[in-house]
């Protein structure tokens, strides 16, 4: 029932599907005698679609999410495993194509596959399922065989491929991981996804460490700066809003005990 909700709930967390919907109700009411609100909604939706997508606010948004975890500090002892999550690959494609396709997020698999071969006796677990309410086709087994392509033996990878979520993802590493006191555990996602994925590991018991990639923004000095492609800025703006509506719906739905986890 969570899953359900969440992803109905994650459809209107995108600034861009609810500024579209504006509009479409605007169209459909210039066929009723609401001629005026019509043409209000139609040229508000249309206006606020050119202030996200040419206005600094998706990178002012996706700063302080990006800015919350920093890299990695790699000085003391070795890991002993490593959690990568799912979000990389399109697998759909991938199969079609019977080839490996890495979406924007490729940095989780190929930084992912860089620390396994820079600390041999880590364990990788790979979570990651599918997010599809209608369901879909699984992502950890082409993951499995980009990172043999890329030098990871297989006996050190294991598919998690139950998880639907981030909640999931957490929930069902920590069963695979089983980590005993005193192992060091890295967590790798994109650095705008860091908060709450470490809520939600906070929540499952799994003490992991941030290992953020992926970044979207160059830092503080981005929020001055404006967009030069329309879509660039509607997608960023959708991508940051999504994860604040999400770290806010797991906080008030008890799935994790912190709004905004710090390091």
């Amino acid at each position: 029932m969570f899953f359900v909700l969440s992803k109905t709930i994650g459809f209107f967390a995108v600034p861009s599907n609810v500024l579209i919907s504006i509009g479409i109700i605007g169209l459909v009411l210039l066929c009723t005698r609401f001629r005026r609100l019509a043409s209000w909604l139609i040229v508000t939706s249309l206006m606020l679609i050119v202030f996200v997508g040419f206005s600094p606010l998706g990178r002012i948004v996706m700063l302080p999410l990006e800015q919350r975890f920093p890299l990695w500090d790699a000085s003391g002892r070795p890991p002993d495993g490593i959690v990568v999550l799912g979000g990389a690959i399109s697998p759909e494609i991938s199969l079609a194509r019977r080839a490996v396709t890495l979406n924007d997020a490729a940095e989780r698999i190929t930084v992912t596959a860089e620390l396994a071969l820079r600390y041999p006796n880590a364990r990788i677990i790979f979570s990651g399922g599918t997010g599809s309410l209608f369901g879909g086709e699984l992502e950890a087994p082409v993951a499995v065989k980009e990172f043999e392509a890329l030098g990871v033996a297989h006996d050190r990878i294991t598919a998690e491929e139950q998880s639907r979520n981030t909640i999931e993802n957490a929930v069902f590493s920590r069963l695979l991981a089983q980590p005993k006191p005193g192992e060091r555990w890295l967590l790798v996602t994109s650095a705008f996804h860091m908060p709450r994925s470490i809520a939600a590991f906070r929540a499952a018991g799994f003490p992991v460490e941030a290992c953020p990639v992926d970044w979207r923004t160059r830092g503080p000095n981005d929020v001055r700066r404006p967009f030069t492609s329309f879509a660039e800025g509607l997608i960023m703006t959708d991508i940051a809003v999504h994860e604040w509506v999400g770290l806010l719906a797991y906080r008030l739905s008890g799935k994790t005990s912190e709004l905004f986890p710090a390091p």
